[in-house]
């Protein structure tokens, strides 16, 4: 049996799960589907071809599924697709996606949404991931499984963030950050493994063998994509592999500084 407070308006056609709570005046359009379980507080907006899993809470003044904010959008029917068991705190805004990125923006299951965070159109996330205050992801930005970025950071588009990385809080990121890393600063490089994150999901053994294996990358003074491609070949490592396959793959490139002895 749902919980739809009488306030609330909910557009024919809109298909509504079991056990769904919809706070006071809020909207829930058309083409909206939401999943079982799910809690969608007061005063919220979910709009466009919105597809929302289960057991989802959606907190007070989120607005979910509005149009995106791209000058090029020319009202083509583009979808926004969240998973299932995420928390999306007030004042969030997820755009769906559009003609140049896949027509669909995609958020995974597990995530947490803090205060105020925005995803871009065709926004690609993974799960369990973190976003904290204030987090700004622009168009086109793909991030992995248990990535955390810390409140107040903008991410450029088309950014790619690899799993388990961390982005620290009032950070600006405008390039790749590759798996198991840490970058922090306004602009922001890497600072190391993210090891705090790292102990917390995987074993000591992997974790010596990304240790050896970023300082071979990063601080010998060896080109990045012969080191990693002579590292996917060699290692026997998965978590190395994934680190040196996603360096080479870069688009953006990855930011970093060398030594200067």
């Amino acid at each position: 049996m749902n919980n739809i407070h009488p306030t609330a308006i909910i557009e024919d056609g809109a298909n509504i799960g079991s056990n769904v709570t919809i706070g006071a005046y809020s909207y829930v359009g058309k083409n909206v589907t939401i999943g079982n379980d799910t809690i969608i507080d007061t005063h919220t907006l979910i709009d466009g071809y919105t597809r929302i899993g289960k057991n989802n809470h959606i907190f007070s003044h989120a607005t979910i599924g509005s149009i995106p904010q791209d000058l090029k959008y020319g009202g083509e029917k583009s979808e926004l697709i969240i998973g299932d068991n995420n928390k999306i705190r007030e004042y969030t805004l997820l755009n769906p996606g559009t003609e140049g990125g896949g027509m669909v923006t995609k958020v995974g299951n597990n995530n947490l949404l803090m205060g105020y965070v925005h995803l871009g159109h065709d926004v690609i996330m993974g799960d369990n991931c973190i976003l904290a205050n204030g987090a700004t992801l622009a168009g086109h930005v793909e991030l992995g499984n248990y990535v955390v970025i810390g409140g107040l950071t903008p991410v450029h588009q088309f950014v790619h963030i690899g799993d388990y990385a961390m982005i620290a809080g009032a950070s600006a990121l405008s390039q790749d950050v590759p798996p198991y890393c840490l970058a922090q600063g306004n602009h922001a490089i890497l600072r190391g493994l993210n090891l705090t994150g790292l102990r917390r999901h995987i074993d000591r053994s992997e974790i010596d063998q990304l240790r050896i294996a970023y300082k071979e990358i990063f601080e010998q003074g060896n080109p990045l994509q012969d080191t990693s491609k002579k590292l996917v070949l060699s290692s026997t490592s998965d978590a190395v592999k994934n680190l040196a396959n996603f360096i080479i793959n870069s688009k953006r490139g990855i930011p970093f500084e060398r030594e200067h002895k």
